[in-house]
C-alpha cells in the first residue's frame, strides 16, 4: 500500500500492510528509509494515512520503524502506557472521521514501565505524585482484574489494559457508527522487545 491511499480503504487491508511491514522489520529487510526525499514527497500532497496507532512512549518502541512505514503512512499517538485520555480520543476521532482512516491499533509492549509503576503503587499503597498518578489510575483496573498475586501479573495486566482500551474506543459514540458500518476497525496488539514482533490480541 502506498503512503497516499485512496479514501475508503478497508480495515483488513490496513492491518495487512502494518503486519507485512512488521515482518520486514523483524527479518532485517525494511524498505522505507526516513530520509528527506520521502519527507518531501509526503509533503507534496494531502495526507492520506491508512492507520492510526496508539502506543507507549517507551524509547524502545518506535512505531514507524517497527512497522516499516514511511512518511504519510500512519498517524502515531504515544502516551505512557498507551493511556487514552480526551486529547488522545479527540485525535483518533479526527483521524477516523476527517481523514477516513480505516484502522485504529492500540499497541502495548512487554516490560512496560507504566504498568510496572501501577503494580508497585498498588503493592506499596503509595500513589505517585504529579500527573503520573493519572497514568497509574487509568491502568489500575487492568491490574486489579488480573490480581496482584498472579505470577504473570505484568504481562497479563499489559494485555488486559490493551483490551480495555480497545473496548473503550469501540464504545465511543463518535467512532461507533463507522465501526458498525465496517468502515473502521479497532484492534489491539503487543510488541515483543526481544524479537521485534507484533502479535495481534484480536485478529480482524
Amino acid at each position: 500500500m502506498a503512503a497516499h491511499r485512496a479514501r475508503g480503504g478497508t480495515p483488513r487491508a490496513a492491518l495487512a500492510e502494518l503486519l507485512t511491514g512488521n515482518r520486514r522489520f523483524v527479518s532485517g529487510q525494511p524498505i522505507h528509509g526516513h530520509d528527506v526525499t520521502a519527507a518531501a514527497a509526503s509533503a507534496s500532497g494531502d495526507q492520506q494515512p491508512y492507520a492510526v496507532l496508539l502506543g507507549c512512549i517507551d524509547s524502545r518502541v518506535p512505531l514507524e520503524a517497527i512497522f516499516d512505514q514511511t512518511f504519510g503512512s500512519i498517524c502515531v499517538i504515544r502516551t505512557g502506557g498507551q493511556v487514552l485520555d480526551r486529547a488522545v480520543l479527540g485525535s483518533i476521532e479526527y483521524v477516523v472521521e476527517v481523514l477516513g482512516v480505516p484502522l485504529v491499533m492500540v499497541l502495548g509492549h512487554e516490560r512496560c514501565g507504566a504498568v510496572q509503576a501501577t503494580v508497585e503503587s498498588l503493592r506499596t499503597g503509595r500513589r505517585p505524585g504529579g500527573a503520573l498518578a493519572h497514568l497509574v489510575d487509568r491502568i489500575i483496573p487492568a491490574v486489579v482484574e488480573v490480581g496482584l498475586d498472579d505470577p504473570q501479573l505484568q504481562p497479563l495486566a499489559t494485555r488486559r489494559h490493551v483490551a480495555r482500551t480497545v473496548a473503550t474506543l469501540r464504545a465511543d459514540p463518535t467512532l461507533r457508527p463507522s465501526i458498525d458500518a465496517a468502515r473502521v476497525a479497532v484492534t489491539g496488539a503487543l510488541y515483543t522487545l526481544s524479537t521485534g514482533r507484533v502479535t495481534l490480541l484480536d485478529p480482524l
